[in-house]
Order: structure tokens, then C-alpha cells, then sequence
């Protein structure tokens, strides 16, 4: 990491703190000189890799992440953490691969014993708010507001302020906010970017750089779109019309929240990161994967790779690039910008900065991005990939994605030495993630008692006193059935 803003600063070729700011200032009060950036962190939910229209997909349209993209840093190979939504999500927060943080599968809580983003920023005088889906406490199933008192909601990890739920949501969502329990009404990506908004303006009215973390729900089961959304594609099934209608609406809210950054005269000032939390879908018309091998839940490109965007008017330069990143780079970068000390993070620490990419790509990653899920992996070393398709039987492939993009030929016998480092390594990488998941990384030695297990929320004693109440939402429906009620004892 580096030491400070200054070298930061000479990174992407800027003199001084008020040089980074000072451009777009037409507009400006008062200049902003040393104010620090904010940080605004969207992410879908089952996004793919092809459903962009800047891949020039058959049928979406996405005019305002193309515009994102041509103003940003687009990256081509950007790779979720893991194959599952919890994982990834895990990633983001603590710069980590996901076993390490306690987090194998989707569903599986978030260790309060790691070093987190909001953690870190809030520390630093940032205001922090989690807007969306969070699926970091250890509930399965549909999403429901997460209560106030959860051990592992967004505030325990640093976020100020949070309006969650535990999973994916739709139309018309009950939502918490801090542990109240808030119906709304409308498209979901529209109402989380709404809300976003607020907290933001908030925070730039007393003129405090903020964190600011956007989970959607969209477009994850059970896709419901607006009609008016689903009509561009009703040349296909009813599902994939709402699929790809919730897109459009996605879209649609990103526009709203690129903006009102605008009009509060705050872009130039916020790193904007956009990406999506695994692969695609399977089953659904048009593909989802931009003809990559696999989807969601394989660590073949399908499941893993997915759109990636950082947006930073001034600092960030415009271009296309295929240098390999991922959401386990995120805290390493704010991290760097911020020029935070490296204790901020957990060690190790699985991704690495990418601000030397702010002006131009370096000729190669010099720190090979490692995945480990339900007992398959992969290493993913510039060119080429090491796939896991077990780890425990030693069964291991390897591919060149610049001559072999869709992972078609299994190359370790052409390419024996190769092979031989990259296989090595990453059996050297799963011995240290098996010591993380013992709990050696913690000042404690070991797993702290009370973590909880992954169980689904209606098998969660302290939901059951709303079964009744959410019997007939739709999100919930045929989950819930209505519970007798107890006889009074007699006295």
C-alpha cells in the first residue's frame, strides 16, 4: 500500500491534493482543496458479464452504465470473489477471499472478528450507510428486513446508517432501517438509490465525505419487472422479459445516482465502483454470459467474471482495460487512496490496489487473484487460469484466456512448467485460507464462540412473530403458512 496521498498523488500525475479537485470547479463555491474523496460502491445482484450494452448485447440497452463506462475505468476481465452473492459480498468488505472470512456459501455470516471497509472509514471520519441487500448475518431464504438487534447487521461491520434487508427483494419491499421495519412501494433499484441519495445529500450538506454502499436486489429471482421495463423484450419468455425489465430498471436507477452526484456538485470528488456479485444465469434468452463457459456457482469465466466499472471525473482516466481485478480489490484501493496504514486490513489480504491504473495499466498483475469455493478453485495469473475442479482430489486444469477465452482446451500438458508454478502456488495460497478459516489470523488464535449458523429465516425464532402478518406478501409466498394459535393454559 502506499504511505500517503502524496504518492497517490504521483501515481495518477497530480502535483497536489487541490489539483485532483480542482478541475470541474466552474461550478464550484468555494474551492475544494484536500477534501477528501467520497466513495460510492453499487453492486447488482446475478448480473452477467454479457448483459451490458456496451458488449453490444442483442437486446438490453443500458445507456447509463455505457455512459459510466465511457467516462471510467472499464475493466473487461473484472472477476466477482466468488461464484455466490455472501461470499463476494465478504470480498468487498474485507479485501479478503471468502472462506477466510467465515463465509464458504451464500447465506453464511460475516465474521465479527475481520477488519472491514465502513469499519475502517467510518474510523476515519467518513459517514457510512448501507442501502440493499446485505446476506452477511447468517439468514437464508427470500429477504427480510434485518432486525435491530441482529449480532452481525450492517452497523456491527461500521456502517452509521443502514436501510437492509437479508437477501434478495423485489417489488414493493419491507425493508429495516436500523431494526425498524419501513413497506415501500415501487421498483427496488429505484427505492434503494432514492434512499442512497438522501444519506448523501446529508452527509455533503455538512460537508462529510461519505462511504456510501448500494447492494440491489435486481435482477435475481424472482424478477418482477414494471411492464412497461419488460416490453423491449416480449419477443422472449415471461421470464426473461422480467429478468432483463429488471436491468432496465437497474440502469435506469444508476442514471439517477450518476446525477444527483452532479447537481450536488460532489462527481468529481466521489470514486463511484460498479459490479455485479457473481456470474450469470443459466436458461435464460438472450445468454447471460457472453458466451463464457459456465454461470452462477461454477468457477469456470461464467460464474466468476463479471461488468466492472470505476468511475472518478479527474483522476480516474477514461479507457477500456483487460487487466484481471476483482471485488477483492476494493479495500485494498480505497485503502491506497486514502493512504490508510496497512494495519486497517486483516492480513493477508487477497487483493491488491489498482491505482497504478488511474492513469495506465501496467503490463501485467503481479498478484495472481485466488478463488476457493465448496471445494473447487481457481488462480487466475495474467493469461492464464488454474482451475480446481477439486481441491481435496488434486484435480487440476489449466487455460489460456487470451488464446482460449471460453476455457475450451485443458493446456497443463503443453504447458508443463507453467502448470507445475501455478499449481504449486495455489496449493501453498489453500494452506494459509485453511489456516484463516481456523481462525489463525485473529489477535485471538482461533474462532471467537457465537458466530451463527446458516439457517433459514423462517426456521429463526425471533421472525416467527411476523409469520402472520407476511403470510400473503408475494416474496414470501408459499414459505409461510399460518400458525395455530396456542391455547392459553389453563390455571
Amino acid at each position: 500500500m502506499m504511505a500517503n496521498r502524496r504518492d497517490f498523488l504521483k501515481v495518477v500525475g497530480l502535483a497536489s491534493v487541490g489539483a485532483v479537485f480542482s478541475r470541474g470547479l466552474v461550478a464550484a463555491d468555494k474551492p475544494k482543496a484536500n477534501r477528501r474523496p467520497n466513495v460510492v460502491l453499487i453492486m447488482t445482484d446475478d448480473q452477467g458479464w454479457g448483459q451490458t450494452g456496451y458488449y453490444n448485447h442483442p437486446a438490453l440497452k443500458t445507456p447509463n452504465i455505457d455512459k459510466m463506462a465511457a467516462n471510467g475505468l472499464r475493466f473487461d476481465r473484472f472477476y466477482a470473489g466468488a461464484p455466490v452473492c455472501s461470499p463476494t459480498r465478504a470480498s468487498v468488505l474485507t479485501g479478503r477471499a471468502n472462506d477466510r472470512t467465515g463465509v464458504p456459501s451464500h447465506g453464511h455470516a460475516l465474521r465479527l472478528q475481520e477488519k472491514t471497509l465502513p469499519a475502517a472509514l467510518k474510523a476515519a471520519g467518513y459517514a457510512t450507510g448501507h442501502f440493499g441487500k446485505w446476506h452477511l448475518n447468517g439468514l437464508r431464504g427470500p429477504g427480510v428486513p434485518v432486525l435491530g438487534d441482529d449480532t452481525h447487521c450492517p452497523g456491527a461491520f461500521g456502517f452509521d446508517q443502514w436501510l437492509t434487508v437479508s437477501n434478495f427483494f423485489d417489488m414493493n419491499p419491507v425493508m429495516s432501517r436500523k431494526g425498524k421495519f419501513e413497506e415501500f412501494k415501487g421498483d427496488t433499484s429505484a427505492i434503494i438509490v432514492s434512499e442512497a441519495m438522501k444519506f448523501i445529500s446529508a452527509s455533503v450538506k455538512k460537508d462529510d465525505p461519505f462511504l456510501a454502499v448500494i447492494w440491489d436486489g435486481s435482477p435475481h429471482s424472482p424478477w418482477v419487472a414494471s411492464d412497461a421495463d419488460r416490453k423491449p423484450f416480449s419477443q422472449f419468455s415471461d421470464k426473461s422479459q422480467h429478468h432483463h425489465g429488471e436491468l432496465v430498471a437497474f440502469d435506469r436507477a444508476l442514471g439517477v445516482l450518476r446525477k444527483g452526484l452532479r447537481d450536488l456538485d460532489v462527481a468529481d470528488d466521489t470514486l463511484v465502483w460498479y459490479c455485479s456479485d457473481n456470474g450469470g444465469l443459466p436458461r435464460f434468452t438472450p445468454d447471460t454470459v457472453g458466451g463464457l463457459k459456465g454461470y452462477k456457482g461454477s468457477v469456470w469465466e461464467g460464474g466468476l467474471r463479471v461488468p466492472g466499472v470505476i468511475e472518478w471525473p479527474g483522476v480516474v482516466k477514461p479507457q477500456i482495460t483487460t487487466h484481471p481485478a476483482s471485488t477483492m480489490d476494493i479495500f485494498p484501493t480505497i485503502a491506497d487512496v486514502l493512504g490508510l496504514p496497512d494495519s486497517v486490513m486483516l492480513a493477508p489480504v487477497d487483493g491488491a490496489s489498482l491505482t497504478p491504473l488511474f492513469k495506465k495499466a501496467p503490463a501485467s498483475r503481479k498478484k495472481p487473484i485466488p478463488f476457493r469455493y465448496t471445494g473447487k478453485g481457481a488462480l487466475v495469473d495474467n493469461d492464464y487460469k488454474l482451475v480446481a475442479r477439486s481441491i481435496q482430489r488434486g484435480q487440476f486444469e489449466l487455460y489460456n484466456l487470451k488464446d482460449d477465452p471460453k476455457e475450451s482446451k485443458d493446456i497443463s500438458g503443453d504447458q508443463p512448467e507453467i502448470f507445475k508454478r501455478m499449481k504449486a502456488a495455489y496449493i501453498k495460497w489453500n494452506a494459509t485460507v485453511d489456516a484463516s478459516v481456523a481462525g489463525k489470523d485473529y489477535p485471538e488464535g482461533k474462532v471467537n464462540p457465537g458466530e451463527p449458523k446458516s439457517h433459514f429465516w423462517t426456521d429463526d425464532e425471533r421472525y416467527k412473530q411476523y409469520f402472520d402478518e407476511w403470510k400473503n406478501r408475494p416474496e414470501y409466498a408459499g414459505r409461510l403458512k399460518k400458525r395455530p394459535r396456542k391455547k392459553p393454559k389453563k390455571k
